[in-house]
């Protein structure tokens, strides 16, 4: 079976690109949705993972898509960075789409948890809302930094190709090693390295460097990940869940591990077998609307998803006293529907309010100096790294929410969008397109220098 472009690498959309960002986004809700195994008695919501059940560690070699979605991602900015004329320009703008969706869910969230309270309900429950509330947000604050990251990998891909991905996956064994044998703590630098190095592969891809001339090598590709991760699995110290179980001493995903590299590979063998009947897929009038909608809402569907499983937990658990039933037993079957829909409810409504800060028409970004960018890109992920450790209400800590939330706000403050007069603009942008300039750009974006 031959596998074509859909059209010429770099160029535009990629519709195969467009439907794994789609369908990774679903997998993620999907995944969230159906997990916890809940339970409420005197006053105490207690937790489990419906994937701890024995043998379903095997589902999350599928499930577990955030390999796919850093592939995607750089997928995308490599579309969307080799043709931009100022670097920093570039930078600010995609900086500041990815936090303004946030400051919604933190104006919610940062009142919501005491309201509650007052309002009489439970403190345990409502201090467990708070932290899952925020927990996903480690994902932003690591793309966030991958996004500031891009100009300089850009360079590097353009001058090393593959030897990059290489590099770095020695480095993600390196701090493997020093992990398991030095200390635990030395692992969450693997937060970069691994989620990069897919990242990178994701710029092959639209360069066209990942082109299959069939089925059989993709699949074959798929193969090698997957045997890797397996023989990994075996002989190692890995655990075979690619997701953080409870009481495990080990996660494969915080922080990520190199096994996370070895799944990438896999996954994307399996999307390359697949690509020709997804972009088939991909080109029906249906297919596109839906990709269209859902390409405007990505992060507000990401971030309000929890939101929408804490309200629909919150009525059947805490207000009317149901307990998930066992995990693959009928029952458990027969409710999951009924539990998915009303959180699709509930995540439809917070969509219809929130993802206008998404899909908000912008003005075009003016030029700004690359420390102001690098500032942004520093204090919105510590910001969001708080958020994503200590959650939005904090007993212990009152103030540290509002903290993290304020790096957050400060990071989108610098990036802001201003109405500068064109002519201002005109002459204070010294803008060089990428592809034109080539090295001679990105030398000057590794000396720190960048194109303003």
């Amino acid at each position: 079976m031959q596998q074509t472009q859909a059209h010429s690498p770099g160029r535009g959309r990629d519709p195969f690109i467009d439907v794994i960002r789609a369908l990774c986004v679903l997998a993620v809700i999907s995944q969230h949705w159906l997990m916890p195994v809940l339970a409420y008695e005197n006053g105490h919501l207690s937790t489990g993972n419906a994937l701890a059940s024995p043998g379903w560690w095997i589902v999350t070699w599928l499930t577990q898509v955030m390999p796919m979605v850093f592939f995607a991602g750089g997928a995308a900015n490599f579309f969307s960075f080799r043709s931009v004329k100022s670097v920093n320009t570039w930078l600010r703008s995609r900086i500041a789409r990815l936090l303004v969706p946030v400051i919604p869910l933190a104006a919610v969230w940062l009142l919501l948890p005491h309201a509650l309270i007052g309002a009489g309900v439970p403190e345990q429950p409502v201090l467990m809302a708070g932290k899952i509330a925020g927990q996903l947000l480690w994902f932003l604050a690591v793309y966030v930094l991958v996004v500031a990251l891009t100009p300089v990998m850009f360079t590097l891909y353009r001058r090393y190709g593959w030897r990059v991905i290489g590099v770095l996956a020695v480095c993600a064994l390196v701090v493997d090693v020093l992990r398991f044998e030095v200390g635990s703590a030395i692992g969450f630098v693997n937060a970069l390295f691994v989620w990069l190095a897919a990242h990178q592969l994701g710029f092959h891809y639209a360069d066209g460097g990942l082109r299959m001339r069939s089925g059989w090598a993709s699949a074959g590709l798929s193969a090698v990940g997957f045997g890797l991760t397996a023989a990994a699995v075996f002989f190692g110290p890995y655990p075979a869940s690619m997701i953080g179980m409870p009481g495990a001493p080990v996660s494969n995903m915080s922080p990520p591990t190199a096994l996370m590299l070895s799944l990438t590979i896999g996954q994307l063998g399996l999307w390359l077998t697949l690509r020709p009947v997804i972009t088939r897929f991909a080109e029906r009038p249906m297919a596109t609307a839906v990709l269209q909608w859902c390409g405007t809402r990505f992060m507000t569907l990401y971030l309000w998803h929890m939101p929408a499983l804490v309200m629909t937990a919150g009525i059947a658990i805490v207000g009317l006293g149901f307990s998930t039933p066992t995990p693959g037993s009928p029952m458990w079957f027969a409710v999951a529907p009924l539990w998915v829909g009303v959180s699709g409810l509930f995540l439809v409504c917070f969509t219809r309010m929130f993802g206008r800060f998404e899909f908000r028409r912008r003005s075009a970004a003016s030029e700004m100096g690359l420390g102001k960018v690098v500032l942004a890109a520093v204090l919105s992920a510590g910001g969001l790294l708080g958020l994503a450790a200590q959650g939005f209400i904090s007993p212990g800590n009152p103030i540290g929410p509002v903290l993290w939330v304020t790096l957050v706000l400060a990071g989108l403050l610098v990036v802001r969008e201003r109405n500068a007069p064109r002519t201002a603009v005109a002459q204070g942008a010294r803008t060089v397109p990428v592809q034109s300039a080539g090295r001679q750009e990105g030398a000057r974006v590794l000396a720190g220098q960048g194109s303003g």
